[in-house]
């Protein structure tokens, strides 16, 4: 799931390259968990990737996984991909290894210059609950911490924040510790059920009406505090009044490249295969540009709660410039 920005430059082409699925965390969600026993890809396979995705207009690359920097060749794929001339490097990670300066100082020395983590909870006991690693939150939290205060806010830090059960009614707290930790944007992401949380789908996965309202005092939070937030996921129809807040408004066309498969554009097989509308959506003034919400929640929990809008809100005609 990658990090998405606000930016003019939304419709240039970005390149997703998971580079295998081994991680230093278990999260309960985990939406590649089923993939953990295949090997991860080689450092020519990823330099290949990287050339071939170049060349065919890529001048993003978000490094996926698992969790890419555990891999002993993370400096010499980050200077490929620089060296080739990506534009913007991301990382996304748990955030784990960047609680030490020395690997903060090489992965930025190689060209990292964006950086994504995942933070999953405000207290030790929600985040390492989820991630199942007694200490995770300590080493994500002085992560963040390590790379705001050695870039002095010249390298984007862009948060993820999956959505469960387990820690949505603290949204609004997890906002507060963003803020504090002066992070430039932030991602509440409602938890895809594939893997972990398909397994577990029951203990894992919230109803989407029971999260709004934690949602948006999170969002209003943000806003009050200039902090560029999105809510990934939540369709229109649920967000009256902070649709501009929608991730999928801002998602740029991505090249997806998983293990032995790549997808050229993944925003229409996302919206193709991977998310789910309805009859009822027909009448809604957003039809065209929703995506609806992952094709497994409605498996689970049917389509009552997405009902057609029929007209703008007046909040979202007065906010339409607002981000």
């Amino acid at each position: 799931m990658n990090n998405n920005s606000f930016s003019n430059e939304r419709f240039i082409k970005r390149l997703s390259l998971c580079v295998g699925y081994s991680c230093t965390n278990n999260c309960r969600f985990c939406a590649v968990a089923s993939k953990r026993s295949y090997p991860d890809k080689t450092t020519e396979q990823i330099k290949t990737e990287l050339k071939e995705s170049y060349l065919s207009g890529s001048r993003e690359v978000v490094f996926t996984g698992g969790e890419f920097t555990i891999r002993k060749d993370v400096f010499e794929i980050v200077k490929t991909a620089r060296d080739l001339g990506y534009y913007i490097i991301q990382a996304q990670t748990n955030g784990r290894r960047f609680s030490s300066k020395e690997f903060c100082k090489n992965i930025l020395l190689s060209g990292l210059n964006e950086f994504g983590p995942a933070l999953h909870g405000h207290t030790a006991q929600i985040h390492d609950f989820l991630t199942r690693r007694e200490g995770s939150f300590r080493q994500t939290v002085l992560g963040i911490y390590n790379m705001k205060k050695m870039t002095k806010g010249k390298i984007k830090t862009i948060t993820n924040t999956v959505v469960t059960k387990y820690n949505y009614k603290y949204l609004p707290q997890i906002a507060d510790l963003l803020i504090k930790l002066g992070v430039d944007q932030c991602q509440f992401a409602f938890v895809h059920a594939m893997g972990n949380a398909g397994r577990y789908f029951r203990s894992v996965v919230p109803k989407k009406t029971d999260v709004l309202p934690y949602l948006k005092k999170a969002i209003n939070l943000c806003k009050k505090n200039k902090l560029k937030v999105m809510a990934e996921a939540i369709p229109f129809c649920l967000m009256e009044g902070y649709e501009r807040y929608v991730s999928e408004l801002y998602i740029p066309s991505t090249e997806l490249r998983e293990r032995g498969n790549v997808v050229e554009r993944f925003e229409d097989v996302r919206k193709s295969d991977a998310k789910a509308k309805f009859i009822q959506c027909r009448q809604c003034i957003y039809d065209k540009i929703c995506e609806g919400p992952w094709k497994e929640y409605p498996q689970h929990y049917g389509d009552k709660e997405f009902k057609p809008v029929r007209r703008r809100s007046e909040k979202e005609r007065v906010c339409s410039n607002t981000i």
